[in-house]
């Protein structure tokens, strides 16, 4: 049972990696390439998005390797798994209190309402988003190095 748990917790933290990368690495140039209007609707409409889904699975991905950790509690990894879930933790606080305020604000944005520093806005959340993929492979890595 704790071997499916290893298995089923790395794999949804490391879809999770996947999409936040592609956000970061695909998706966001894609978006910034575009036209003014399009990309401010670009960025609402994945702020609308991907708000309503990634708590769940960030939430979701930090329980899931906190019961890994209490299940794995005497196993070799736990300390992985552990600084694993330290490291997810800091992605939740950095969420809630950095970049959930700012993609808020620019999910309710149209090219009408939008504000005059909405573009700088964008780019603040994107280098706070690249700091939370960097935190969330981390905790990746230290779980898959926990497998092994």
């Amino acid at each position: 049972m704790l071997s499916t748990l290893e298995v089923f917790t790395t794999v949804v933290v490391g879809v999770m990696v996947g999409v936040e990368f592609a956000v970061a690495f695909v998706m966001n140039p894609i978006l910034n390439a575009l036209p003014e209007d399009s990309r401010q609707s670009g960025h609402a409409h994945g702020g609308r998005m991907l708000g309503a889904v990634m708590p769940v699975w960030y939430i979701g991905s930090l329980v899931l390797v906190g019961v890994w950790a209490v299940a794995g509690r005497h196993h070799d990894g736990t300390a992985l798994v552990v600084a694993a879930g330290a490291l997810l933790l800091l992605s939740v606080v950095m969420s809630v209190l950095l970049l959930v305020p700012i993609n808020n604000r620019n999910k309710t944005w149209t090219p009408e309402n939008r504000p005059a520093d909405w573009q700088e806005q964008v780019r603040r959340w994107e280098r706070l988003h690249y700091v939370r993929v960097a935190v969330i492979i981390a905790a990746f890595t230290l779980l898959v190095s926990a497998l092994v």
